[in-house]
């Protein structure tokens, strides 16, 4: 099944971004909310009124396609305004409206230009303009930025966001790139198996993850099994972390810790001991001020430890070299080894 019973009220002038795996429905979906593919059950409303079973060009929405797919004999004027000209709107309304949306695109002296006479990120703003054009009611975007270099794409996911923001138009965006969908979003919805697993902020999905797919979709984390020891918390490979167990899992024997890079600290053992768990420096990877640092764990397993580069100099560290690790003011999350149900504490 591509989309299992999800239900998602978007709000007038939101922005939200469907994140998944590769096959989880987000695509589907959006080709659902635009009349391109019809569900075998289920209702859509917008603004109100019942829509699903209304032809798409009925529904009054735009959609950017992940090629663009701009009309290669056409100019970027004639693109934007192609949709008014179905509509038989009056030149003098079309040329406004083209005008208008090109100088808020940055497309300013591109008017008569072709298709492939642009940079792909000049594509990129084309199709955004000629999605918008009609005002749409609804605005869908079905990962317009993947064709481009990683620079250019954090130049125009902010210029995306500003535009849809200053008109007031109603988004969901769809993306594989969790950064993309954190940085610009009102909400983040995350799909697995054709379901809503986690609707919420992009500060809800990634500091309260809902359950140990989220935590591991979203961001990067450690992913460890561990027992309930002594007080409640977690051990792992012999050592006590300081990550409460919630209440829940009291009873069960074994748990799975996440862990973000960025909450683990490492440290030189002291005199042959020092608090946290044992482990061995088996490589580095400069990120500018973070270093992420792999660990070997004695159990077989790997740590990644975001360490300030500052920080890092002053350790002094070589691969090889003995290490301790520990989990920095208790902020491991703790899910059921055996479910991906969320946990409350």
């Amino acid at each position: 099944m591509a989309v299992d019973d999800v239900s998602l009220d978007v709000a007038p002038g939101e922005f939200v971004t469907l994140v998944g795996a590769s096959g989880c429905g987000k695509t589907t979906l959006l080709r659902m909310i635009a009349g391109f593919t019809t569900p075998d059950a289920g209702e859509l409303y917008m603004a109100g009124v019942r829509v699903d079973r209304l032809p798409p060009r009925q529904r009054n929405i735009g959609f950017v396609f992940q090629s663009y797919a701009l009309f290669p004999t056409m100019t970027v004027a004639g693109n934007i305004g192609f949709a008014l000209r179905l509509r038989r709107r009056p030149r003098s309304e079309i040329a406004q409206r083209v005008r208008e949306l090109c100088e808020l695109s940055r497309l300013v002296d591109l008017e008569n230009r072709y298709p492939h006479e642009l940079s792909g990120g000049q594509q990129q703003r084309v199709a955004l303009a000629r999605a918008l054009a009609p005002r749409p009611t609804l605005l869908l975007l079905d990962e317009p930025l993947s064709a481009l270099d990683a620079k250019i794409r954090v130049v125009l996911r902010a210029e995306l966001r500003s535009i849809v923001e200053r008109l007031g138009t109603t988004t969901i965006f769809v993306t594989h790139d969790q950064e993309e969908a954190l940085s610009i979003s009102d909400r983040v919805a995350v799909m697995e198996k054709g379901c809503f697993v986690q609707v919420g902020s992009p500060m809800e999905v990634y500091s309260r993850p809902a359950n140990s797919f989220v935590a591991e979709f979203i961001g990067t984390s450690n992913r460890l099994v561990g027992i309930v020891g002594p007080g409640g918390r977690v051990v792992v490979d012999g050592a006590g972390l300081d990550v409460p167990v919630p209440p829940a899992l009291a009873g069960h024997p074994e748990v799975r810790l996440c862990i973000r890079p960025e909450h683990v600290a490492v440290t030189r053992p002291e005199g042959g001991r020092s608090a946290g768990a044992s482990g061995t420096l088996v490589g580095r990877a400069f990120l500018g001020q973070m270093i992420r640092a792999t660990i070997a764990t004695p159990g077989g397993g790997c740590i990644l430890a975001d360490v300030p580069s500052e920080e890092w100099t002053r350790l002094d560290l070589r691969s090889g070299d003995k290490v301790m690790w520990r989990v920095q003011d208790g902020r491991g999350m703790v899910f059921p080894l055996d479910e991906r149900g969320p946990v409350t504490p």
